[in-house]
């Protein structure tokens, strides 16, 4: 090629990736995507590239809910970011040869080559077409193909919300649908090997889909793993108790009886049960995050959750004194047998009331009472512009922070739960899990080892159904009822309300010193009223206050006053 053109043609080449992180790479180098929204908009037209897509669409992944009124016009800039993007020197409002607009919508031109769920699919009907033909072997090969195309949850990296519309959700569904269909081609010849960890992945993917989860045992079966096998189906036996109120229907419980009766056809090649890690001994990890010197307050809930512990500890029949009574009675936990028994406590509330101090404060003050050290995991179920963390990343950081190698971690959901649970065993920790998502995702974190305790916290009532509202003051209460418990996948429950009038005052008074509040009262009335009493919003009020120590507390709380206005 002359020199220079061959430069040229190498900008040109693209790869566009969506069975997974979503990336767009030019000469291998990965390009900056730019605002969330701009990716989003990409990932809408990497569905189906090739194909148009109507604005309407468009408008209702960018915008989940209500959209604004400019929203077209938003998606008209976006559009422009991203043809300068993949071609660079493009004249201004050219439509170049990619990105082009359509009626009504737009498109994006990438070959088949280029993007890697036209390739996914392509591969797909192949391997549909050999299992059609009794070929099985040639199917797993080509369904082994595409599988190894998915890196992860499509469009990875975009907002929940985002990732949720059943734009996204339909390829989810094409990759359950492939990896099923992969598993029933290799059981057949005898290569359950060659796709059991895209179907341990798939598992991971939707963990409540009983056909899957009966080809993920078959396929554990098949290749020695006995053991993992029936643990898969106990913990799927209790997910669909905890989440659905269900037992596993007929074909998941027909995988099971086979793998008892071992009615299963090796494959080829067996695999070795993942082996310990005797070379690495148990870490006591030390992760709490510092507590916050200026905590005031909360002093029910602490109390609360002290007597929480000290019954569980006891091991005496549970009586719950007022402040960890819901509006339902509940019966009696077993007494315990061991030195404090597995628990779990569940912290909610809206943003900003002050969860994650709580939480972390509670769990300094009663630290010493797991010697075997304390967990700290962000699960990231309310962080804006990107995915909450997958069960089983969040699994391998905490089974990391034990000491266990990356190397000897299995693969899929389910047997990482069970090798977190297996590290745990007679051990006594305390977890601390921030900011959960959802039951799906916090569920195979909780290791159900008898002396470790879990504190999660979570906004509102994400954790299952929204909960009924508590007859609760201010400062909320620990609810025990059935319900409420069975929402929470089995944990107690506290959900903070705002703090009392008191303790808001003394928060400000904590951060700012007490002699300006005592000089000043009525504006720090004032202040914490415009701040709603929200911890988040006074911590705000008393770092500018404090920045300014001429300022006058009323001239701060008039401002607040004025930002107020309409």
């Amino acid at each position: 090629m002359p020199d220079g053109l061959g430069d040229v043609a190498r900008s040109e080449v693209l790869r566009f990736e969506v069975l997974g992180p979503l990336r767009v790479l030019r000469a291998g180098s990965e390009l900056d995507l730019g605002y969330p929204q701009a990716r989003a908009l990409l990932g809408v037209l990497l569905v189906w590239p090739g194909r148009p897509v109507r604005m309407s669409t468009i408008v209702d992944v960018l915008w989940p809910g209500r959209p604004p009124a400019d929203a077209p016009n938003a998606v008209r800039r976006h559009v422009g970011t991203l043809r300068r993007l993949l071609e660079p020197g493009l004249p201004p409002r050219a439509p170049g040869r990619r990105l082009l607009g359509r009626t009504g919508g737009y498109l994006l031109e990438a070959a088949a080559h280029e993007a890697d769920l036209p390739r996914f699919r392509a591969l797909t009907r192949r391997g549909m077409r050999a299992a059609a033909t009794a070929r099985p072997e040639q199917a797993v090969r080509h369904f082994a193909g595409a599988l190894r195309l998915w890196r992860g949850p499509v469009a990875a990296g975009l907002p929940g919300p985002v990732r949720a519309h059943p734009h996204f959700a339909a390829v989810d569904r094409e990759i359950l649908r492939t990896a099923r269909m992969a598993a029933d081609a290799a059981l057949l010849c005898g290569r359950a090997d060659q796709v059991l960890p895209s179907v341990r992945r798939a598992v991971a993917l939707n963990p409540l889909d009983e056909p899957l989860l009966a080809r993920l045992i078959l396929s554990l079966a098949a290749c020695g793993l006995q053991a993992e096998a029936l643990a898969t189906y106990e913990d799927a036996r209790r997910d669909l108790a905890a989440q659905l109120g269900v037992a596993p229907g007929a074909e998941l419980a027909a995988a099971h009886a086979r793998v008892l009766r071992r009615q299963i056809r090796p494959a080829r090649h067996r695999l070795p049960a993942a082996p310990p890690d005797p070379a690495r001994p148990f870490v006591r990890p030390a992760q709490l995050p510092p507590d916050l010197p200026v905590f005031t307050g909360r002093n029910r809930e602490l109390t609360a959750l002290d007597a929480l512990l000290d019954k569980e500890t006891a091991g005496a029949p549970q009586t719950a004194p007022d402040a960890l009574r819901g509006a339902e009675a509940v019966p009696a936990p077993a007494p315990s047998t061991g030195a404090c028994p597995a628990s779990g406590v569940l912290i909610s509330g809206p943003a900003g009331v002050g969860k994650t101090a709580l939480a972390v404060h509670w769990a300094h003050r009663v630290a010493d009472r797991f010697p075997d050290g304390q967990l700290h995991l962000a699960l990231g179920g309310s962080a804006p512009h990107q995915a909450a963390l997958e069960p089983a990343e969040a699994l391998r950081r905490l089974l990391g922070a034990l000491g266990v190698s990356t190397r000897s971690m299995p693969e899929g959901v389910a047997a990482l739960a069970a090798r977190y649970r297996g590290v745990l065993a007679g051990r006594r920790l305390l977890v601390l899990l921030d900011d959960a998502a959802c039951l799906a995702q916090l569920r195979p974190l909780l290791p159900e080892a008898p002396g470790c305790l879990t504190v999660v916290t979570s906004r509102g009532g994400p954790i299952g159904p929204r909960p009924v509202a508590e007859p609760a003051g201010p400062a909320g209460r620990l609810g025990l009822s059935g319900s409420r418990e069975r929402a929470a996948g089995g944990l107690r429950t506290l959900h903070l309300g705002l703090p009392s009038e008191a303790d808001a005052r003394d928060l400000l008074a904590r951060r700012i010193g007490a002699a300006r509040p005592a000089a000043e009262p009525e504006a720090v009335r004032e202040i914490v009223r415009r701040c709603g009493r929200l911890p988040s919003a006074l911590a705000l009020v008393a770092a500018r206050a404090a920045s300014r120590r001429d300022f006058p507390l009323a001239a701060l709380a008039a401002d607040l006053a004025e930002d107020a206005e309409p």
